[in-house]
Order: C-alpha cells, then sequence, then structure tokens
C-alpha cells in the first residue's frame, strides 16, 4: 500500500520539489547580493553607512520568516506593489537571509590581515581594488562555511513559502494530504525528498572546503 500510494504521489511532489529547488536558487542569489552589499555598508568607514547597515541587519534578524513572507504578500497590494506567490517568497527568504549573509561576509573581511592591505596601498592600489582583488576573494574562502550552511538552510526554509500558496515540496503535500488522508505516506516522502536534496549539497560544500583547505563543520 506504502509502495502503491508513494508512486502515485511522487508525480506532484516531484513538481514541488523542481519548485523548491528554483526558490531556494533565487534566494540565495538574492540574499548573497543584498548580504554583501551591507557587509561591505557595516565595515565602511563611513559611520553612516555602518550605522544604517547593523540597524537593517538587526531589524532583518529580530523579524520572523514568516511574518516578512506574510508583510510582502499581502501588505505590499495595499501600497500599489503586486508580487506573486513566488516573487514574494524568494523576495522575502532572500531579505531575511541577507541579515546572516551579511554577518559571514563581515567576519571574512574582518579577518583579513590589515598588513595585507597595508602592502597593497603601498604599491598604489585604491580601495574598491584592494576590496575586490585582494580583501574579497580571501573573504569569501574564509566565510565558505557558514555561507555554505545558509544554502542548506534555506533550502529547509523554503517550506515556509508554502505559508503564502508557493506550490513548492510542502504545499504540495500539504495538498496531497488533505485531499486523501495519507498523512505518513506523504509527509515519510517529503521528508525522504528534502534529504534527497540537502545530503548530496551538505555532502559537495564538505568536499569543497576540504579542496580550499577549510575545516568547516556542518
Amino acid at each position: 500500500m506504502f509502495i502503491q500510494n508513494a508512486l502515485d504521489f511522487l508525480p506532484i511532489l516531484l513538481k514541488g520539489a523542481v519548485v523548491t529547488v528554483e526558490i531556494t536558487f533565487c534566494s540565495f542569489v538574492l540574499s548573497t547580493i543584498l548580504g554583501l552589499a551591507l557587509a561591505l555598508m557595516r565595515v565602511s568607514a563611513n559611520q553612516v553607512l555602518s550605522h544604517a547597515a547593523a540597524t537593517i541587519i538587526n531589524v532583518i534578524r529580530g523579524l520572523p520568516i514568516i511574518v516578512q513572507l506574510f508583510y510582502i504578500y499581502f501588505v505590499l497590494p495595499d501600497l500599489g506593489i503586486q508580487l506573486s506567490a513566488f516573487q514574494a517568497g524568494f523576495i522575502g527568504l532572500g531579505i531575511a537571509y541577507s541579515a546572516y549573509q551579511a554577518e559571514n561576509f563581515r567576519a571574512g573581511i574582518e579577518a583579513i590581515d590589515q598588513g595585507q592591505i597595508e602592502a597593497a596601498q603601498s604599491i598604489g592600489m585604491r580601495g574598491a581594488l584592494i576590496m575586490r582583488r585582494v580583501v574579497l576573494p580571501q573573504a569569501f574562502r574564509i566565510a565558505l562555511p557558514p555561507y555554505g550552511n545558509t544554502l542548506v538552510m534555506m533550502l529547509k526554509d523554503s517550506s515556509l513559502a508554502s505559508t503564502i500558496t508557493v506550490a513548492e515540496m510542502t504545499r504540495a503535500g500539504q495538498l496531497i494530504a488533505s485531499s486523501t488522508f495519507q498523512n505518513m505516506t506523504v509527509f515519510t516522502l517529503v521528508a525522504l525528498l528534502y534529504l534527497a536534496l540537502s545530503l548530496p549539497l551538505v555532502y559537495g560544500l564538505r568536499r569543497l572546503e576540504r579542496r580550499l583547505g577549510l575545516k568547516g563543520k556542518r
């Protein structure tokens, strides 16, 4: 019975899994861009930018992700900003995780030896060039373990998008379960599919860390 039900439900859940991967990828890209921008503001010598970034990071981290999703999907239309459920989902997750990405990048940037920056300045390199060629490549290597952890967390937290009707894997499972009452079968399959997506990702990130000579633990 379990196998037959699983074969019936799996095609629908796999379609949801594709949406899960898509929303995770879009959210991850957005969170990386916003997080890097916030990190650069945070380490800026300009106190206005630094304090503004710190305030934004604290506000984002202080709000539950689900509240941010609800605000973007249900409140912004009242202000004339219409977004699809998918758009609201990945934007909400991207903004929510940008605060954590910012702290990952900031820690990597601040870990760079000041002597390297002074050496770059001594050969005539300017601030933006030093950041791009000296600081950021090394900062990324340092930040890779928590950066990779963030990707895995985003994959799992993409399930929160089901609360605003995004047709990802958890939402597909909820719909199947509500119509068939096969809760154990459905959510066992959902759990196995999340593991099938996340475990290879974790393994790949560990191999990348070892290749780069890092000792990230997950």
